[in-house]
């Protein structure tokens, strides 16, 4: 089930919360947002158990995996990932984390000349679709949906990502949205789109205008 992300969290909150603890470090427990969700998913599905598109977020789907998984190595099972469970999936398996790299790369190549604050925006757009009905169900979907990131057409996508962008997928991951729910974005100097700017805009953070 698709969900609502929070409303802005303080600018200052920003630069503690955009590198998370490991997973393990704290038990996760259905209806949150995290990369430390991401991760547990990403595990979850290298294991076979969670098999559907990653979201870094902790709906039923991740508490059936979660689940299957405690049932498998005789832990407790009741699909919540307590200190134990995070333990014994960080000791069975470590993930790729490309999921992870997904949304650093999609935000380097979209917004690596703004603030900090214009590259979590840009993050959070793409957190916003999944959680929408209009888009698909999963962070490398959104990206990846044809047309809808210039960066991912032209070839900047493949671009390394830095470690501002690192940060700024794990701050939006961690559910700071400095648009409160925008669901897309463009630079007002360089936009052709006509549609592009009949959109209701919500805030202006740097280059970028994000509408809904």
């Amino acid at each position: 089930m698709k969900k609502k992300l929070q409303a802005l969290i303080s600018v200052c909150s920003l630069g503690v919360m955009g590198m998370a603890a490991p997973v393990g470090a704290q038990s996760l427990g259905q209806g949150t947002q995290s990369d430390q969700v991401l991760d547990m998913q990403e595990r979850l599905s290298a294991l076979g158990y969670f098999k559907t598109g990653i979201t870094g977020y902790y709906g039923n789907q991740t508490k059936d995996a979660v689940k299957k998984f405690q049932a498998s190595y005789g832990l407790s099972v009741d699909g919540e990932a307590d200190s134990l469970t995070l333990i014994k999936l960080n000791k069975t398996i470590s993930p790729k984390q490309s999921v992870l790299e997904e949304l650093a790369r999609i935000i380097h190549s979209e917004a690596r000349g703004e603030s900090f604050l214009g590259q979590v925006a840009v993050g959070a757009v793409v957190l916003n679709r999944v959680q929408s009905e209009k888009f698909p169900d999963s962070i490398t979907e959104v990206i990846h949906q044809p047309g809808q990131f210039s960066a991912v057409d032209d070839g900047q996508f493949n671009l390394n990502p830095n470690l501002s962008a690192y940060r700024a997928a794990k701050a939006a991951l961690n559910d700071l949205d400095p648009t409160t729910g925008a669901l897309f974005f463009y630079n007002p100097d360089i936009a052709q789109a006509s549609w592009s700017k009949k959109r209701t805009a919500k805030i202006t953070i740097g280059n970028h205008v994000f509408t809904i």
